[in-house]
C-alpha cells in the first residue's frame, strides 16, 4: 500500500465527519456525541495503521503524495511525514477522542462561570473535527504555502470554540488570539512568498530556474545572507507567537483562563507545537545560516520565556492559568533544545514535543473535571480533595510529576536530552535553565498541595469523584505518560533519522552525536 494516500485520507476524515455530524437533525445531541466520537476513533485507526508502515530507515518524508494545485503559482498539495511530524499527527490523533470523551456533557466544555446556559453540541464537535484535520494537515504539510493554508485555517475553529464556548471573557480572549496569531501569519505570508521569486531565479544566481513552494526544493536554494536573515525572522515570528515564547506570549494565559477545558488540551497540547514544529523544520532546514546568526538571541528568549513562565506559574490563583504559564516554561525548553543545535537537544526538543501534549493534557482535562464540579477555576475554592475524589488526586498527581519531570514519567527523558544537549555547546544557558526545574517541583507540588492535600474543607464536601466516562478520558494519557517514562527508545527511533537530517543542513560540527538512550545516560 505504498502508493495508498494515508494522509489526504486522514485530512478528509474529520471533514467528512464533521459534514456528517453537521448535518444530523436538531435535537440528537446524543447522537452527535457518538457520531464524532466514532469519527474520531476512526482517524486514529487510521493514523495507527499507516505509522505501522513507517520505515525509521527508509527515505525520510514517507507517505508523500504531490500534486498540482495553482501551478500558475507553483503551488501543490503536496503530504509527507518524517519521524517528527508523524509523532505530531500521532499526538493530534490520539488526543481528540479523548477530549470528545471528556467533553460529553454540557458542564464539561464550561470555560468557567457567567457563560451561556445552553450552546449547540453540535457545533462545538464540528468545530473539534474541522480542528482536527487542519492540525494533521500542518504536519504532513511539505508544501510551504500549503502549510501557511494550514496554519492559518487552524485560528478559525479555535477562535469560534474560545468565542462561543469561553468563559465571562471570552470575546475578549478570542479576540486577542486571533490578532496574535493572524499578525504572525501576515508576517509570514510575506516571507512566504518572497521564497517563490527566490527560487525562481537561474541557479547560476543560487535559485532553482522554477518558482516553488515545495519544501524539498526550496531546501536547495543558495540565499544570501542578508535575505536568509529577513526570511528567518518573518518565519520565526511568526512561529514564536505560536509557540509561545516570551514577550509575545501574552495571548495564551487569556486564552486559556476563558477556553473549554477539552479545547485548551488541543490548543495547548497541539497547535502550540506548531510553533516549534515549524522552527525546527523551516527555519532550520530554510535558512541554516541565520538560524546560526540568531541562535545567541533565541537562546535567551527560551531562558527567559523558562524563568518567566515559571515564576509566574507560581503566583497564579486560577488553574487554567497557572498550567498555561508552566507551558510556556515548557516551551522554552523545547525551544531551547532546538537551537543548541546538538543531535540530543533536538531530539529532547522533538520529544518533549509529544510528552508535553500528554502531560499538560492530562492537566487541563482534570482541571476541567474540577471546574464541573465546583463552577470555579480558583485554587482556594478547592482543599482536602483527595480525601473525597481520591481517583482524582491521584491522576492530578501523575499529570503533576510529569509536568515537573520526575524520573520514571515521559517529560523526565525529553528534559534530560534537552539540558545534556545544550550543556555540550552552550553552558551558561543550560545551568540557567535547570533553575526551571526547581521551580517547576515548587509550582506542581505548591499546586497539589493546596488544592489536593490536607483534611478535606466544607467547599469540597460530597465532591464526586471521576466517574467511568472521565476516567477512560484521562486514563490512557496517564499510562502513555508512565509508559514513555519508561520506554522512550522507540519514539526516539522515530525521531532520530530525522533530526539528523536537520543537523546535515545546519553548518556547525555537532559535539553530541545521536545514538541510543541508553549510551547516552538518558534512560531514568
Amino acid at each position: 500500500m505504498e502508493d495508498f494516500p494515508w494522509l489526504s485520507l486522514l485530512i478528509a476524515l474529520p471533514l467528512l465527519g464533521a459534514l456528517i455530524v453537521g448535518l444530523l437533525p436538531r435535537g440528537g445531541e446524543e447522537l452527535v456525541k457518538r457520531v464524532a466520537l466514532g469519527v474520531s476513533l476512526v482517524v486514529a485507526v487510521v493514523a495507527g495503521v499507516m505509522a505501522s508502515q513507517f520505515d525509521t530507515g527508509g527515505a525520510r518524508f514517507q507517505f508523500d503524495e504531490t500534486y498540482w494545485w495553482i501551478k500558475d503559482f507553483g503551488v501543490h498539495w503536496a503530504v509527507g511525514v518524517d519521524g517528527i511530524a508523524l509523532t505530531l499527527v500521532l499526538l493530534s490523533v490520539v488526543l481528540v477522542p479523548l477530549v470528545i470523551l471528556a467533553s460529553w456533557n454540557d458542564a464539561d466544555r464550561s470555560g468557567g462561570v457567567d457563560v451561556p446556559a445552553k450552546r449547540s453540541v453540535k457545533t462545538y464537535f464540528v468545530l473539534i473535527l474541522v480542528l482536527e484535520s487542519m492540525m494533521i494537515g500542518v504536519f504532513a504539510a511539505t508544501d510551504v504555502f500549503l502549510f501557511y493554508v494550514f496554519f492559518e485555517a487552524m485560528l478559525i475553529p479555535v477562535y469560534f470554540i474560545i468565542g462561543s464556548y469561553g468563559g465571562a471573557q471570552r470575546s475578549y480572549a478570542a479576540v486577542k488570539f486571533l490578532l496574535y496569531s493572524l499578525f504572525g501569519g501576515l508576517v509570514m505570508l510575506v516571507a512566504v512568498i518572497w521564497l517563490y521569486p527566490l527560487s525562481a531565479k537561474p541557479a547560476s544566481e543560487g535559485g532553482l530556474g522554477q518558482g516553488t513552494f515545495l519544501f524539498s526544493e526550496l531546501s536547495k536554494l543558495n540565499i544570501d545572507p542578508t535575505t536568509a536573515k529577513w526570511l528567518f525572522v518573518g518565519f520565526f515570528i511568526a512561529f514564536a507567537i505560536k509557540a509561545p515564547m516570551v514577550p509575545v506570549h501574552t495571548w495564551l494565559p487569556d486564552a486559556a483562563g476563558q477556553s473549554p477545558a477539552g479545547a485548551l488540551v488541543l490548543i495547548v497540547g497541539v497547535l502550540d507545537k506548531v510553533g516549534t514544529y515549524g522552527m525546527l523544520r523551516f527555519c532550520l532546514e530554510l535558512f541554516p545560516g541565520a538560524a546560526n546568526w540568531a541562535t545567541p538571541v533565541v537562546l535567551t528568549l527560551a531562558v527567559i520565556s523558562i524563568i518567566y513562565g515559571a515564576v509566574l506559574a507560581i503566583g497564579q490563583v486560577d488553574l487554567k492559568r497557572l498550567v498555561a504559564y508552566t507551558s510556556i516554561s515548557h516551551f522554552g525548553f523545547i525551544v531551547l533544545g532546538i537551537f543548541a543545535m546538538t543531535s540530543q537537544g533536538q531530539s529532547g526538543a522533538a520529544l518533549y514535543m509529544v510528552n508535553h501534549g500528554f502531560s499538560t493534557g492530562a492537566l487541563f482535562l482534570i482541571v476541567g473535571f474540577m471546574i464541573v464540579r465546583r463552577r470555579s477555576a480558583r485554587v482556594d475554592a478547592y482543599g482536602g480533595v483527595q480525601k473525597e475524589a481520591p481517583k482524582l488526586a491521584g491522576m492530578f498527581l501523575i499529570a503533576g510529576l510529569s509536568g515537573l519531570s520526575l524520573p520514571g514519567l515521559a517529560p523526565f527523558v525529553s528534559e534530560f536530552l534537552v539540558l545534556t544537549g545544550t550543556f555540550t555547546r552552550y553552558k551558561v544557558p543550560a545551568l540557567i535553565a535547570t533553575t526551571g526545574v526547581v521551580l517547576a517541583a515548587i509550582y506542581i507540588l505548591w499546586m497539589y498541595q493546596r488544592t489536593m492535600g490536607g483534611p478535606a474543607t466544607e467547599k469540597v464536601k460530597g465532591m464526586a469523584d471521576l466517574s467511568r466516562r472521565e476516567v477512560w478520558a484521562v486514563g490512557p494519557i496517564i499510562a502513555l505518560i508512565v509508559v514513555m517514562g519508561f520506554f522512550p527508545q522507540p519514539v526516539l527511533n522515530v525521531i532520530n533519522p530525522s533530526v539528523e537530517q536537520t543537523l546535515s543542513r545546519v553548518d556547525k560540527k555537532d559535539p553530541a552525536p545521536t545514538g541510543n538512550v541508553a549510551e547516552n545516560g538518558a534512560r531514568p
